[in-house]
């Protein structure tokens, strides 16, 4: 129980830092996703069954502080939970520039999956003003961050580590 309760203070740390006092540099509205940067940085220690679990939870999270549809962030986590899971026993895990690489990556993915489901929807979708103007900005503040939650996340895996 203090396992999980340790991960859910830092998922809940993290999403108040993302809502509350990184706004003050957002971009037009546009952020980094440290949530996603977390499922992405579990999974790459975890597996991809596990990757896709912090996934599920994380996003379900984000869907139901933000109001947004329900599901969307679920299915987009939990994608990408898997696939860094998937590719996680294929890299070198250690390495400063996995975490970086990894969340160009998640972050393109989460991108593409939910401009497609916003098209698929009915909405417009002008890719030349989306790309600069959401992933582009989207990209620099995901790789910024990508470096202190992947440590972050390392030092509560090897925390979690001694206590079990």
């Amino acid at each position: 129980m203090n396992i999980f309760l340790g991960w859910l203070v830092m998922a809940l740390g993290l999403y108040v830092l993302q809502s509350s006092f990184l706004p003050l540099i957002f971009f037009h509205g546009i952020g980094p996703d440290l949530l996603l940067l977390l499922t992405i940085s579990y999974a790459f220690l975890k597996g991809n069954k596990l990757g896709s679990f912090m996934g599920f939870l994380l996003g379900l999270f984000e869907d139901l502080a933000t109001g947004s549809f329900l599901g969307v962030n679920i299915f987009i986590n939990m994608l990408v939970g898997f696939g860094c899971g998937t590719f996680s026993n294929r890299v070198l895990r250690d390495s400063f520039i996995l975490p970086i690489v990894a969340s160009c990556v998640g972050t393109m993915v989460s991108y593409c999956i939910h401009e497609l489901i916003i098209v698929l929807l009915g909405y417009g979708f002008y890719p030349v003003a989306h790309i600069q103007m959401k992933l582009l900005p989207m990209l620099c503040y995901n790789v910024i961050f990508a470096w202190p939650v992947h440590v972050m996340v390392h030092r509560m895996d090897e925390f979690v580590s001694k206590k079990k």
